[in-house]
C-alpha cells in the first residue's frame, strides 16, 4: 500500500475535526504534516475524484469533504488512493511448472494460495468497509484534534 493512503487518511481526518466552514488548501496540510506539497495535491485530487473530497479553486480555495464523515468508509479512500484492484494478483505460475499440464482439471480451480490470499483480501476489505473517518475522528486522541485546530486558527475560541 503507498504512503498517499497514510497522507490521504491523516488529511480527511483533519478535514473532518475542522468542518466545513472554509476550504483547506492543500500547501497548508502538506505544511503541517511536512510532505511534499505536489505529490499530497496528486492525493488529494483522488479523493476529490472519487467523491470523497470537495476542491474550491481559488486563493481562498482548498479542500473540504464531500460528504459526512460517518459517510465514508476506509474502504472508500483506499480504494481511492490505491485503486480497485485486489492486492494479491494470481498470475497462474504453477501452470509454467516443467511437469504441468495446463489442461489438467486440477487448473479449473484456484490454486490453495489464491485461495487463501482471496479469503485475506475479502476479510480486510470488509473490515475497512466497516469503518468510518467518523470512526477515525472519535478514536484520535482529543489533544490531537485540538492540536490540528489550532494549527488550522479554529480554536475553539477563535
Amino acid at each position: 500500500m503507498s504512503e498517499g493512503v497514510e497522507w490521504g487518511l491523516h488529511c480527511c481526518v483533519t478535514l473532518a475535526w475542522l468542518g466545513d466552514e472554509e476550504p483547506v488548501p492543500a500547501a497548508r496540510l502538506a505544511e503541517r504534516f511536512q510532505l511534499p506539497p505536489a505529490y499530497l495535491n496528486k492525493c488529494l485530487q483522488a479523493l476529490g475524484r472519487a467523491g470523497i473530497l470537495t476542491s474550491t479553486p481559488g486563493a481562498r480555495g482548498g479542500f473540504r469533504l464531500a460528504r459526512a464523515p460517518e459517510r465514508i468508509t476506509l474502504l472508500d479512500l483506499v480504494t481511492a488512493i490505491e485503486g480497485p484492484e485486489e492486492a494479491f494478483r494470481c498470475t497462474e505460475i504453477r501452470q509454467r511448472c516443467a511437469e504441468a499440464n495446463p489442461a489438467s482439471r486440477e487448473f479449473l480451480r484456484p490454486c490453495a494460495i489464491a485461495a487463501a490470499m482471496h479469503k485475506a483480501e475479502l476479510a480486510w476489505r470488509k473490515e475497512l468497509a466497516a469503518q468510518t473517518l467518523a470512526d477515525l475522528s472519535a478514536a484520535a486522541p482529543r489533544s490531537a484534534r485540538d492540536a490540528a485546530l489550532r494549527w488550522f486558527g479554529r480554536g475553539e475560541n477563535d
